[in-house]
């Protein structure tokens, strides 16, 4: 199959989706009208979703990208990534989730393109070893273009983490049949998982071809597939938008892992070690970033007194001074402030919750 029959789907997240609620972590920087994904917190002057189109354009034409939002989203994700034609940005009315996201995809892809083989990536991951990515994309693409098969990539776990889903392997070759997919463990089971050699990270990325995934829809989701499949002569035409309305309003909220990878049959996993994080807290930040001697992350602009261990974002080019501060995430946006110690993160989503009711949004 020729690389015009290969299409990319980013999921870029749309308010109330997981992505939206991943991004909260990511409070004060990242707000409802502004998610983690069109932000540069990386610092690298680019956008997670910028990187995340850059990662695959060597691979995939512009014209073969396909970015799924909220519409409140569309004209950020034109900003940031101009390569794209308006019509290749799809948008859900309502998050719901992953499985009616893909669907809706595979339902545009069908229309366009019936033969065509798909990536389906998150908008937010940061890949170290972009080389070694596209390669194991590769590999993943053309196994698919020659099997019924759904693919999902698993990174080689290089500690027993308790913050991710864990795949289990029937062998250990390079793509191999799924046992199991796993919840995130505790400490005790992820050590066990590590011991025995034959569990991955599940880092929710996604290779198949079109009708493999609209057939396991089908089988595995018949609800969610029936509400598409019902008006599926609308979509690439000028009805896709009202079409879609309609059946968000009816899909239910299901993701993809659970609605159909831990049903089907044919699921199988490419182990892969290009470097992977889902930078889903200002913690894993943190533990991705450079730092200085004392184990700091700190802005350019910035003079630190017996400070150790800690993040700390400024907005601008604002000097920051700290004196005797260790351990801690400090985050400073032109209307917030965020000082919390990093044992304490997992606190933020109880901050939002508390700010909310005082406010028309802004903050939130």
């Amino acid at each position: 199959m020729t690389a015009t029959n290969r299409y990319c789907v980013i999921m870029a997240g749309g308010i109330g989706s997981q992505a939206g609620a991943a991004a909260s972590r990511f409070w004060p920087a990242s707000r409802r009208h502004l998610p983690k994904q069109f932000l540069d917190i990386l610092g690298t002057g680019k956008s997670f979703i910028r990187h995340t189109f850059e990662r695959f354009a060597p691979i995939i034409p512009a014209e073969n990208f396909l970015v799924v939002t909220n519409a409140a989203y569309r004209q950020l994700v034109l900003e940031q990534l101009p390569e794209l034609r308006p019509e290749q940005v799809l948008c859900e009315p309502v998050g719901r989730n992953t499985a009616p996201c893909i669907a809706y995809a595979a339902f545009r892809l069908k229309a366009l393109q019936p033969d065509s083989t798909m990536v389906v990536a998150p908008s937010d991951h940061f890949i170290f070893d972009e080389e070694e990515f596209r390669r194991n994309i590769t590999s993943c693409m053309e196994f698919a273009e020659t099997h019924d098969a759904l693919v999902t990539i698993g990174i080689r776990p290089s500690r027993p983490d308790t913050g991710y889903g864990y795949i289990q392997t029937a062998s250990a070759g390079e793509i191999s049949p799924v046992v199991s997919f796993r919840e995130k463990p505790d400490l005790k089971t992820a050590m066990s998982y590590l011991a025995a050699g034959n569990y991955l990270w599940n880092a929710g990325i996604f290779v198949w071809s079109a009708r493999s995934i609209l057939a396991a829809l089908e089988r595995c989701l018949p609800e969610v597939y029936g509400l598409f499949a019902g008006q599926a002569d609308r979509f690439a035409k000028p009805e896709e938008p009202n079409s879609v309305e309609e059946i968000f309003a009816r899909c239910p909220s299901i993701s993809i892992d659970y609605g159909v990878l831990e049903r089907a049959d044919n699921v199988f996993v490419r182990s892969s070690d290009f470097g992977w994080n889902d930078v889903g807290t200002w913690g894993s930040l943190y533990e991705l970033s450079a730092k200085d001697a004392d184990g700091n992350v700190v802005p350019a602009y910035s003079e630190l007194y017996d400070t150790t261990n800690s993040l700390i974002k400024a907005a601008g080019k604002k000097v920051v001074v700290v004196d005797s501060l260790h351990d801690y995430i400090v985050v400073d946006t032109p209307d917030a402030l965020l000082i919390c110690p990093r044992s304490h993160e997992q606190h933020i989503k109880q901050v939002l919750e508390d700010l909310t009711p005082l406010d028309d949004g802004c903050f939130v």
